[in-house]
């Protein structure tokens, strides 16, 4: 099959990528220009595990390629997806100026028959604007054709996105038409049919938001759980192996930690409240799972300021941080807890020595280089010379560090742990003052 791809981006890329794995003849279409030469040139733009791999694989096998151009991405095409971004707004709703640009877009160069695909997390009602708009863009052209519509939402997990793509849980496709369902299955022969699920295209709009919903309510729920535990002196690892031995319950985004963050959660917990509200319902537990997320994010500062509170408290101080993306495997740091935490740094007078394998540039472009703020390319290099070490995410060269080594690099043994990746008995032993979430200190 023939298929154009609108934006470039995390899904866009993953998305044309597989889809040539499997045969398909593959036309990534992006508005940033030097995007599309990095991309030319074998490079992504960001990182996620195989996925550079297989791009290099299938452009030299002649499957995939990129333009910044449509009209010759949509000559001949049987389908197009739209893939691009739908950032929060001011006011949390999702923003749907990309979508509509990408939408009207297809309808200024489209020619013939054409399935549009929106694979962009979009609110429910969205795929019937997307129609609107590409039909608009036709009717001024003069043409008597209208587009087959379907939502095609993406359950990528950023640092497992390819495995999720080729080997998923399950599709969700929203199609109102026999013939669309037809296509979409061709689409996705590759996997058993029992794994596509078909539904409405309100309903697979909304089956996005709920479930991303729901493990952000787990996410902070436990969170909840883990600060009520150090108020009580229980600890939140005990706790947590008992419920998620409830077979009703199950283990899965239980673990407390300092607050999600990333390209999904955050911004769609906002956008299905928002929606709501436009709906005339409010959703009371998506405001709470917000405003716990917001407040946990605060809770590394909170506990270093707790630490160093006699005399200029922690003002002319040096703090190292290990961890700057929003979770392992990847160098998205969109919302990430780091970034809280160094701006509450910064604004004490702290200096800050931070580390990541994978995020330090895409730090650097949200916070600059700021005097008071060090990137450094070894984690053992952000640790020298500091009064504590803060554990943001959870990279595997993170658990079972040289903690002998840290102890004679740090100016005084503490380790604030937000990710709880340390033994409460070994860093008792090892004379650490450790400090964790949900678990007593030691």
């Amino acid at each position: 099959m023939k298929l154009a791809i609108i934006g470039s981006g995390y899904v866009g890329l993953v998305t044309g990528t597989c889809l040539a794995r499997f045969g398909n003849a593959v036309a990534c279409v992006d508005t940033d220009e030097r995007k599309i030469e990095m991309l030319n040139g074998g490079k992504v733009p960001f990182y996620e595990p195989g996925l550079s791999e297989m791009m290099t694989r299938n452009m030299a096998e002649g499957r995939l390629s990129f333009s910044p151009r449509l009209a010759p991405a949509l000559d001949g095409a049987e389908a197009c997806f739209i893939c691009v971004g739908t950032p929060s707004a001011a006011d949390g709703s999702a923003d749907l100026k990309f979508v509509e640009s990408a939408s009207r877009d297809i309808g200024r160069f489209m020619e013939g028959a054409l399935l549009v695909i929106v694979k962009s997390t979009v609110p429910v009602g969205t795929n019937v604007k997307v129609e609107a708009w590409v039909t608009e863009e036709l009717k001024k052209r003069g043409l008597d054709v209208l587009p087959d519509m379907a939502s095609n939402p993406e359950f990528l997990r950023e640092g497992a996105a390819v495995r999720d793509f080729v080997e998923p849980d399950r599709v969700v496709v929203g199609a109102n038409a026999p013939e669309v369902v037809s296509k979409m299955r061709e689409l996705y022969s590759f996997l058993e049919p029992e794994k596509v699920l078909f539904m409405d295209i309100a309903s697979a709009e909304m089956t996005k938001y709920a479930a991303n919903a729901m493990l952000a309510t787990r996410i902070s729920f436990m969170n909840e759980m883990a600060n009520i535990c150090e108020r009580v002196g229980a600890n939140v690892d005990s706790v947590r192996n008992a419920m998620a031995l409830d077979t009703r319950i199950g283990s899965k985004f239980l673990y407390a930690g300092c607050g999600y963050g990333g390209s999904c959660f955050p911004k769609d917990v906002r956008a299905i409240r928002d929606f709501a509200a436009a709906s005339g319902y409010v959703s009371q537990i998506l405001t709470a799972v917000d405003e716990v997320n917001r407040r946990q994010k605060e809770v590394l500062y909170e506990k270093l300021a707790a630490r160093f509170s006699d005399g200029d408290g922690l003002r002319g101080r040096t703090v190292a941080i290990w961890g700057l993306a929003f979770k392992p495997k990847t160098s998205d740091t969109r919302e990430a807890p780091a970034q809280t935490l160094i701006r509450r740094l910064l604004e004490a007078g702290v200096r800050v020595q931070a580390h990541d394998p994978r995020a330090i540039e895409e730090t650097r472009e949200v916070l600059g280089d700021h005097q008071g703020l060090l990137y450094v390319y070894d984690p053992y290099d952000a640790v020298n010379g500091a009064d504590a070490l803060v554990v943001a995410t959870e990279w595997d060269i993170y658990k079972q560090p040289d903690f002998e080594r840290i102890r004679r690099l740090l100016r005084e043994p503490v380790i604030v742990d937000g990710r709880n990746l340390y033994s409460l008995s070994e860093m008792k032993r090892r004379g650490f003052h450790y400090y964790s979430i949900g678990r007593p200190s030691v």
